[in-house]
């Protein structure tokens, strides 16, 4: 069982650029997206607030690359720039009004004037080239100079971001098939069964935990599950 949770954990590494969403055991497991709870500004409502609307992500665990916009009549909270273009495409480029958090302040900003640091050192979030963003300049400048990468403006960044969404997303579905695989097999090991039906990830965890479906499940394994029940 625990060779199964730890090839579980690679794999969700290698997806998500990190996963657990508990207390990391040690400063080499720390995630340098996460926040805890009490400092993550949460813009969407609803029973799946605390999740991506997209690919289902805890959101304070990716805060620091969390993106939000105006989607139709209401806000939704991404936990990338990646889940942002992706529904941005699958919308008509119709996202209004786009936000990011600030790396320093942690707090919204308005993304279009954001100052980002595109293929810094630090891991990305659903992409393999990470993307910051940042209110002042000089704050950009200092992430630069410790951890690398080049000073992009919104428009840039999002262009990088559109031209590696194919290849990301053709990547990104063949990990979610083996978590959903894993995820099945947690399910019937550990949860209580349930028929209902999910249209999307965020909606089947929310769904889990309300419920207490699984106990005290948490991070990549919710996660698992939750694709599971989305895809089955």
């Amino acid at each position: 069982m625990s060779k199964f949770i730890m090839s579980f954990l690679v794999l969700g590494t290698m997806l998500f650029g990190a996963t657990s969403e508990e207390k990391p055991q040690n400063k080499e497991m720390e995630m340098f997206q996460s926040v805890p709870m009490q400092k993550a500004t949460i813009l969407q409502n609803g029973e799946t607030k605390m999740y991506c609307p997209t690919c289902g992500m805890t959101l304070p665990m990716f805060y620091k690359t969390n993106h939000a916009a105006t989607h139709g009549d209401h806000t939704e909270q991404y936990c990338s720039l990646h889940c942002l273009v992706e529904t941005n495409a699958e919308n008509n480029n119709s996202l209004k009004d786009i936000k990011v958090v600030d790396t320093k302040s942690l707090k919204f900003i308005d993304a279009k004037s954001a100052h980002y640091v595109v293929g810094s050192s630090k891991k990305g979030t659903m992409s393999m080239v990470s993307k910051y963003a940042f209110e002042k300049a000089e704050d950009a400048k200092a992430f630069i100079s410790e951890f690398g990468g080049e000073l992009m403006n919104f428009e840039q960044t999002y262009k990088v971001a559109s031209m590696a969404l194919e290849g990301e997303m053709k990547m990104i579905a063949q990990k979610q098939a083996d978590m959903a695989k894993n995820g099945e097999m947690l399910y019937n090991k550990m949860c209580k069964k349930t028929d209902k039906k999910f249209s999307s990830t965020a909606e089947a965890k929310a769904f889990i935990m309300s419920e207490n479906l699984c106990e005290e499940m948490k991070g990549v394994q919710l996660q698992a599950v939750g694709i599971y029940l989305h895809q089955r």
